[in-house]
């Protein structure tokens, strides 16, 4: 009698498993049938092209300079139009880390290679701290990396349009499934215009998919994901208005959730300046 109970309770565990297999199943073809209907995101190549100036603008106030930075505080080079993470050995952290897939993604379109990145692939930053990188700023190499950098922006923005493009598929997986359908539709309506698609890849290079669990302070993100959430309804221009106003009230969010010791309080004027582009504010 007690190995038929056993036997029993065997059964109703397995028959509850694969009860939650089927559920996993179906949440992922869900995701999948609403991924069929997303377009490629099109863009001309002025437009595009504006939309990296713009980004080199925010990031490096459109210097040349700029272009290789590490900025205080921080554990990582910054470098590009989109200051694009680079760690060094040993060194990581809750961003994700974009330039040597930018690398990777500029060699596959054909383009010259610096020395310092031939052959790239996952290597680390060769600068160990950023006193390290400053005092190598105006060697022959980091002039040569500033110049390959400034004559790739068009294929920098590419690249940022890309990743853009990637975002909505894992967004659309990380939404609870009630909110996937609004995610999806607030993403289209901002990418079928130039403001709007300036918008997306701006905040996405700027904060993230909004994916990572290791972008979260007290479980709450501040990513592109976070901030389609948060917007109410809107058609046209004014999307990209309500927009900004989602945005803002991420990062001020993110810093009241932020740890002290981190002093964020410090970005958010910027980072609002920089929301606040989107709609012309």
């Amino acid at each position: 009698m007690d190995k038929h109970h056993s036997s029993r309770k065997q059964e109703e565990r397995q028959e509850l498993r694969q009860a939650r297999a089927f559920v996993t199943l179906f949440s992922f073809i869900g995701v999948l049938l609403q991924l069929q209907t997303v377009g490629a995101i099109t863009l001309s190549h002025t437009d595009a092209l504006k939309i990296g100036k713009r980004i080199w603008q925010n990031e490096c106030n459109g210097t040349i300079a700029g272009l290789t930075s590490w900025n205080e505080g921080e554990n990582f080079a910054s470098l590009g139009i989109g200051h694009f993470i680079w760690y060094p050995k040993g060194q990581r952290g809750p961003f994700e880390e974009s330039f040597p897939k930018l690398i990777n993604f500029i060699s596959r379109r054909g383009a010259k290679l610096p020395k310092l990145v031939l052959g790239l692939g996952d290597a680390p930053c060769p600068w160990n701290s950023r006193t390290e990188f400053r005092r190598a700023l105006h060697t022959a190499e980091m002039n040569q990396l500033r110049q390959f950098l400034s004559d790739t922006v068009d294929l920098q923005t590419e690249f940022l349009i890309a990743r853009l493009q990637s975002a909505l598929p894992k967004m659309l997986a990380e939404a609870a499934p009630p909110d996937r359908a609004k995610v999806q539709q607030q993403f289209e309506l901002l990418a079928s215009t130039a403001r709007g698609c300036y918008a997306l890849v701006d905040y996405v290079n700027f904060k993230g998919e909004g994916v990572l669990h290791t972008e979260r302070y007290r479980g709450q993100g501040w990513g592109l994901l976070q901030v389609l959430e948060g917007m109410h309804r809107a058609s046209g221009d004014d999307a990209v208005d309500e927009f900004a106003r989602s945005a803002k009230a991420v990062l001020i969010r993110r810093v009241q959730n932020a740890p002290t010791e981190r002093n964020e309080s410090r970005w958010l004027s910027g980072w609002i300046r920089r929301v606040n582009s989107y709609s012309g504010g």
